[in-house]
């Protein structure tokens, strides 16, 4: 009896730690789901005022919409927006370069010629979507819709540079009847379209999706998630139609080309196919000493760690982290796994404390992301009482 007791106390003994690490794991772990839960709703309080408000948009919002709108095209580029400093190829999603090349070169020489004569017509919509926190890429959608044209009208009715239909214009304070249409108005239709565009995004936080939804409705895009299982538009892009799935090509083609393209003024003046690699990190080797590489291990990570949260919490120096892995951060912010390597001695602490510095690092990702809302949130943004 005795020798069963001291076994049970002796497996006690070493279940505790594992149970206390679960336990403590699966807290982090809801933690973080809070948190970002608790910032979509921040998120998607201030869309809705943006959209509801008539009145100009508070510079504080629009720059706290510019830095969450900007992860919706991480299934477009690395680094979430195109860098024109930067090679195209080196920065552009992989998948993006046989989905859209058949498409660049049929309508490449048309582009170029629109790029020539769409300088006034892109300033004037970068200047309304920047007011509104949107990425400046989305005035590419205004080329597939209409090249820019006014009077331009679709067979099923659409009007304007955005192509809105009637129903849609006009829940976006939009005026059309016999006298007057404002879809033929570049600057009431873009603001509208501003508008309309984050509606979509609150909803989808996709910008590729929202390209599908705005072509062919929101309901397609929902049910090619419910289908597929995924929100990342290269996997479920096949249950989509046909035309919506076009659209997003046309789009990222039209990127490219008013972007980069057959310029002789740019570095990248062809797309360099060749070049492209699923992982960023494969761009830069890590340039380690023989010593190093004896030395190493590697295990593979995914999620919202940051480089410089990993180095600090095993006392390495952000220099030789980034020496030993290239990208790392880049790589992660497209939701890719990233092979993450150390020497040995600094991985054992990282294993200790890797939800320690995953928690440290979701922390650090939302409070860059909402500066704007911290304590003083009701004096900036007081929410009008009903009666």
């Amino acid at each position: 009896m005795k020798k069963y007791f001291l076994f049970l106390i002796v497996t006690l003994f070493f279940q505790l730690p594992n149970a206390t690490f679960c336990q403590t794991a699966a807290s982090i772990k809801d933690s973080i789901r809070q948190k970002a839960d608790t910032n979509s709703k921040i998120e998607d309080k201030v869309i809705d005022e943006v959209i509801e408000s008539n009145k100009p948009i508070k510079k504080e919002k629009a720059k706290y919409l510019s830095e969450v709108t900007q992860y919706g095209f991480k299934d477009l580029f690395k680094n979430y927006s195109y860098n024109s400093t930067i090679p195209y190829s080196s920065q552009v999603n992989p998948h993006a370069e046989k989905y859209m090349q058949d498409y660049l070169n049929s309508h490449e020489i048309y582009l170029q010629k629109l790029k020539k004569t769409s300088v006034p017509y892109f300033n004037f919509i970068d200047g309304i979507l920047t007011k509104y926190g949107l990425p400046r890429e989305l005035k590419y959608l205004a080329v597939i819709e209409s090249d820019l044209k006014t009077d331009a009208l679709s067979s099923a009715g659409a009007r304007g540079p955005w192509q809105f239909m009637t129903y849609t214009a006009k829940d976006y304070g939009l005026i059309v009847n016999q006298q007057q249409d404002d879809r033929t108005d570049y600057y009431k239709s873009t603001n509208a379209a501003a508008k309309y565009l984050l509606y979509l995004y609150k909803n989808l936080k996709d910008w590729l999706l929202v390209i599908a939804a705005y072509n062919g409705g929101p309901g397609k895009v929902y049910s090619a998630i419910q289908k597929s299982g995924s929100r990342n538009f290269w996997k479920l892009q096949y249950y989509l139609p046909e035309e919506s799935r076009n659209h997003v090509k046309k789009f990222i083609a039209t990127h490219y080309i008013m972007e980069t393209g057959a310029n002789e003024n740019t570095t990248d003046s062809k797309f360099n196919y060749s070049n492209l690699n699923s992982d960023d990190s494969s761009f830069r080797i890590p340039q380690l000493t023989l010593a190093e590489k004896k030395n190493l291990d590697s295990t593979k990570v995914a999620g919202r760690y940051r480089s410089e949260v990993i180095a600090q919490n095993i006392s390495m120096d952000i220099g030789d982290f980034n020496r030993y892995n290239p990208g790392f951060d880049n790589t992660l912010a497209t939701g890719s796994t990233y092979n993450l390597q150390l020497p040995d001695d600094k991985m054992k602490e990282f294993y200790t404390k890797k939800y320690e510095i995953l928690n440290q690092s979701v922390d650090q990702l939302l409070k860059s992301v909402n500066s704007n809302f911290n304590s003083k949130n009701d004096q900036k943004y007081p929410v009008d009482k009903k009666k």
